[in-house]
């Protein structure tokens, strides 16, 4: 093989429309663009959330308090959906996922304590309410912070 041979696999790449050539084309003359406007222009465009003047939804809607944007939020599970386990499991993140409780745990685990827990298990997470440490402690269990 040399390289004057060498092409790019079937159907990976396509070729472009071509723009304001002719009527035949099917897109010439305005080029898909429409007539007049703003964005029939060259440079015609709108930064993203602009509303053409009037007040934008972002600066409508009230705003109160404080929002942090870097938040990682903890994934909760409530202390009834634990007795899915035997009795001695070693109940974590990946066990959850694993039992089909939760789909994923990116920041961390959070149990709540609504619902009731009949099992001797030892559950590691990165938060409890205190409700539920005393519920899992009551059950004969463990609650671990990790």
């Amino acid at each position: 093989m040399k390289l004057h041979e060498l092409s790019p696999v079937a159907g990976s790449t396509h070729v472009g429309k071509r723009k304001g050539r002719g009527i035949a084309t099917g897109n010439g003359k305005t080029g898909g663009r429409g007539h007049k406007g703003q964005k029939a222009r060259s440079g015609g465009k709108v930064r993203v959330g602009f509303e053409g003047g009037q007040m934008p939804l972002s600066r409508r809607i009230p705003k109160r308090g404080f929002n942090n944007i870097f938040a990682k939020p903890l994934t909760a599970v409530n202390v009834a959906a634990l007795n899915v386990f035997e009795d001695g499991t070693v109940v974590d993140a990946a066990a959850l996922v694993e039992a089909g409780i939760i789909n994923a745990c990116p920041y961390g685990l959070k149990v709540l304590s609504n619902g009731t827990l009949s099992k001797k298990i030892t559950v590691k997470a990165s938060a409890f309410s205190e409700s539920a440490k005393e519920k899992i402690e009551q059950a004969g269990g463990k609650a671990e912070v990790v």
